[in-house]
């Protein structure tokens, strides 16, 4: 069994590095271009389950790359809810919280990071009881903590998966482990 993480294709935010959880941003035509350029890749692919966030943004993803009409929403795929944070970027946040890691100290107005955990662990045993391969289109935070909590790490590990956009990266399951086959692939 192997799960496709896939996150979704470049927005106007995410260009520019700008935190996007709520705020319903479409891909821009380069992201658009990304995602058709994964039709190619996972046409050859059979998926017992596909999965999309309910953001625009991961749906767009998952129309281009063709797997639109067998996608199933789950809220549980949104993004890391920042709150007061919400289209901010990174600098600005460090400004007003020189020490702050969203890993570690979630987000005002928003999520802490147990909360996304609990999240992720319910898509995770869904996506354990399925038999064959899963795709999910999600969101980069949301992504990196889902790669986390899969091969039972602490939370503090997604500091260190860096993801860019309308990349494919996948989790498998073998022999009672789970592992991580690849990270961040175009």
């Amino acid at each position: 069994m192997r799960l496709f993480l896939i996150r979704h294709g470049e927005t106007e935010w995410a260009l520019s590095g700008r935190h996007t959880s709520w705020t319903d941003l479409p891909l821009t035509e380069n992201g658009r271009t990304q995602a058709m350029a994964l039709k190619a890749r996972l046409a050859a692919l059979t998926f017992a389950l596909v999965l999309t966030s309910p953001r625009l943004r991961a749906r767009q993803t998952c129309e281009l790359a063709g797997l639109g009409e067998k996608a199933v929403v789950s809220e549980d795929l949104r993004e890391f809810e920042y709150g007061d944070y919400e289209g901010l970027l990174k600098s600005e946040i460090l400004a007003k919280a020189p020490n702050w890691n969203i890993f570690r100290d979630g987000c005002p107005g928003g999520e802490m990071p147990a909360q996304v955990v609990a999240r992720v662990e319910k898509v995770i045993a869904r996506v354990r009881a399925v038999n064959g391969d899963v795709v999910v289109f999600s969101h980069g935070h949301l992504s990196r903590i889902f790669a986390t909590v899969w091969l039972g790490q602490p939370i503090m590990f997604g500091t260190q998966l860096k993801l860019d956009t309308c990349t494919v990266s996948v989790l498998t399951w073998e022999n009672a482990t789970a592992n991580l086959q690849s990270w961040n692939c175009r």
